[in-house]
């Protein structure tokens, strides 16, 4: 009998795996908050042997070489990758034993596509395969995009794409069960997926990789790849290089006069609270990136990389939190920290500042008139369904450096949620702008007599 534990990574909408037999196991993709995986293997009693890596990641920083250090695991990766530090490398037909008493070995399958030297590692048992880690090759109901390595090679990328995963059909038995590390709600999808688990017969069935041959499946593939987060840029580097172990322990306190004198030098403090509490009151030229949503993502995107940043908390519990998903994407350790409330993070015989929040039916009551300014902040693909006729469209992540593009007047900031047009508010609110965050799902953007659908 084999077992495979997933070990989510939310936040980034990326996943990494645990499998093997009674006594011994395999860490697929692992995060680098390593802990995690460390755990999962003392809940099954295994030992780790191997942990593979099925690209160099371009999402997240890998926690593989630090977990093979500490386990004495093998660590395998692509013999293509080029990487700065020792590990196995990994060639097409490659085997290794997970588990000999079990009969579990792991077979490596070269699936060039979402990076040139992309593997993915079928789990065997007594000969017959049962399981394949995907990671961003087949996803559940698409494909890991193309576009992350260097735009000449995109296409070329796109059409090695269509023919690795049809290669997984084909060497695969249907039943096979599919457990991508990437998809759920991760960038490095090429769309979003949906659902939890896979196989490959469904796959056949119904992601368009097998039902449209090679040219449409390219030409609809590369019309409908999105923006890039800015921070992928130094992930991959990171990853090659060999990323160094984290710490976790908690970041230096600062009172409210070392938080007013970071503002003034420039630095970040990012409030963690949720938007209801932040639109409430909040540090002036704070900024507000939600610890329960995408965190990681927005936060890495937006600020200049290696800038400093102070983490504004409600609790220890959720600043650890955040430190965690932080260090997940190279920013490793907060120059400072506060937990508790507003009152206490401003100076004394200061205020804390505030702006309203309000829905979409509060906005047709206003919009059009002088003076109103509708921003939306989603992104070029959200927009070509509907959006707000005469709003304007800055994404949030291009917002910070467009700033001056938003023409006079209140600004009613809309995402397709509230958590975008949240950040949106704060970085508009430090440099002055009056703000009103509609804190709303878009569908009732419609109801209220607002939208146009885009032909």
């Amino acid at each position: 009998m084999f077992f495979v534990d997933t070990i989510e990574v939310s936040g980034l909408g990326n996943r990494s795996y645990l499998a093997g037999g009674e006594e011994t196991a395999v860490a697929v993709d692992p995060p680098r908050d390593i802990d995690r995986v460390i755990a999962a293997a003392a809940r099954r009693g295994v030992r780790i042997l191997h942990v593979v890596e099925t690209h160099v990641h371009n999402d997240y920083v890998t926690g593989g070489l630090e977990l093979a250090r500490v386990t004495g695991a093998d660590y395998l990766v692509p013999a293509d990758a080029r990487v700065s530090f020792e590990r196995v490398p990994v060639h097409d037909g490659d085997r290794a034993v997970i588990d000999g008493d079990a009969g579990l070995t792991l077979r490596a399958l070269a699936t060039p596509g979402h990076t040139p030297h992309h593997t993915s590692y079928v789990l065997e048992e007594n000969g017959t395969a049962v399981v394949v880690f995907t990671g961003g090759s087949l996803l559940i109901g698409t494909v890991g995009r193309p576009d992350l390595v260097e735009p000449r090679l995109t296409e070329h990328l796109a059409r090695a794409q269509h023919a690795s995963v049809n290669r997984l059909a084909a060497e695969l038995p249907e039943e096979a069960t599919v457990f991508p590390t990437h998809g759920f709600g991760s960038f490095c999808s090429s769309s979003q997926a949906e659902g939890s688990a896979t196989t490959i017969g469904k796959e056949k069935v119904s992601n368009e990789a097998f039902t449209r041959d090679v040219d449409t499946f390219v030409a609809d593939l590369l019309a409908g790849l999105d923006d890039i987060p800015a921070y992928y840029a130094h992930m991959g580097p990171t990853n090659a290089a060999g990323p160094a172990p984290v710490d976790l322990t908690p970041p230096a306190v600062a009172d409210a006069d070392e938080i007013a004198a970071r503002l003034a030098a420039g630095e970040w403090v990012v409030d963690l609270r949720n938007r209801v509490a932040f639109a409430a009151g909040h540090v002036s030229g704070s900024f507000n990136f939600e610890a329960e949503g995408q965190l990681a993502t927005y936060l890495a995107w937006l600020i200049p990389w290696g800038r400093p940043v102070t983490l504004l908390a409600e609790s220890a519990e959720q600043l650890a939190v955040a430190q965690r998903e932080l260090v997940r994407v190279g920013i490793d350790r907060p120059a400072a920290a506060a937990t508790g409330e507003p009152s206490a993070w401003v100076r004394q015989g200061e205020a804390p500042a505030s702006f309203p929040r309000a829905t979409f039916v509060d906005l047709a009551s206003r919009h059009p008139a002088e003076g109103v300014v509708v921003l939306d902040v989603r992104r070029a693909s959200e927009r070509a369904d509907a959006h707000i006729e005469g709003s304007v469209h800055i994404p949030v992540h291009d917002l910070r450096r467009r700033l001056r593009e938003v023409p006079e007047g209140e600004v009613w900031v809309h995402c397709a949620g509230g958590m975008r047009a949240a950040i949106a508010a704060s970085l508009l609110e430090a440099v002055g702008r009056d703000v009103v965050a509609v804190d709303d799902s878009f569908d009732e953007a419609e109801k209220a007599g607002l939208t146009v659908r885009n032909s």
